[in-house]
């Protein structure tokens, strides 16, 4: 499954218990940044991605960008800053 965001989002895979998923995601909805979320203990398969993109390690928020490319618990103005890149 293709999770890449489109241009100007970005993907956040997440957990329902993760208080810094919740204030990423508080932050987005504040400045108005478009996301996906997807909770890794609910969609088959995307803890595995999450911790290849986190080199082994199981860490959210990890946002994807629609350059292919993830960060792991940016802050919303890095996620601005890459999405305007």
């Amino acid at each position: 499954m293709d999770f890449t965001p489109e241009t100007g989002t970005i993907t956040m895979f997440s957990t329902t218990w993760c208080g810094y998923c919740n204030r990423l995601k508080k932050q987005l909805d504040a400045q108005g940044i478009g996301y996906q979320e997807i909770n890794i203990e609910e969609v088959e398969g995307t803890a595995e991605l999450v911790e290849k993109l986190n080199g082994g390690n199981r860490t959210v928020p990890t946002v994807l960008f629609p350059d292919g490319t993830a960060a792991t618990n940016p802050s919303a103005a890095e996620v601005k800053s890459r999405l305007a890149a």
